[in-house]
């Protein structure tokens, strides 16, 4: 594996789940890994609630924006090294062709947005999917990527989704 690494957050709508793990990732993860955040039926804008958790965490929200992930399959497109569904609705669906043959799991979060209730309920309901975000990455982030062959990286980050919806059940 290489010594830098670009990462795909792919939901649906590309308003929440997938914008939240974009920004953790680019914050926790720099400068070894870049990530990016698609959705298969793009909103084009983002949740006020989960700028809101990014903001609570002191993550910078300036430069993130709602995108269909069509960008992402294009020539000139980064050359992708993971790409991680977040919602079972993305996981579901076929996927375009990513530069670089990325390695893929599915880690899926509830959907925040789905939620009804006072404002309390959704507050709790996106703070509990930014902080299953947080949780995963930071598993992926505790790797040892360099000394691990693809295969080993596969079951792990396979692994670190399962882990982390048996605690969060």
């Amino acid at each position: 594996m290489p010594g830098r690494y670009n990462v795909l957050f792919l939901c649906t709508g590309n308003s929440a789940r997938s914008i939240m793990a974009e920004a953790i990732m680019n914050q926790k993860g720099k400068p070894t890994f870049t990530a990016y955040s698609a959705g298969s039926r793009a909103t084009g804008r983002i949740r006020p609630e989960a700028i809101q958790q990014l903001q609570i965490a002191r993550l910078p929200t300036e430069d993130l924006r709602s995108k269909n992930w069509d960008e992402f399959a294009k020539p000139g497109a980064p050359q992708l090294d993971f790409a991680f569904t977040v919602c079972d609705n993305a996981a579901k669906e076929v996927c375009p062709v990513w530069p670089g043959q990325p390695m893929t799991a599915h880690w899926g979060v509830p959907d925040p947005a789905a939620v009804e209730g006072t404002p309390e309920q959704i507050e709790r309901a996106f703070r509990d999917a930014f902080m299953m975000l947080d949780r995963r990455i930071s598993l992926l982030l505790s790797l040892p990527l360099a000394t691990l062959d693809k295969l080993a990286i596969q079951r792990e980050i396979d692994r670190i989704g399962k882990t982390s919806e048996a605690k969060s059940a």
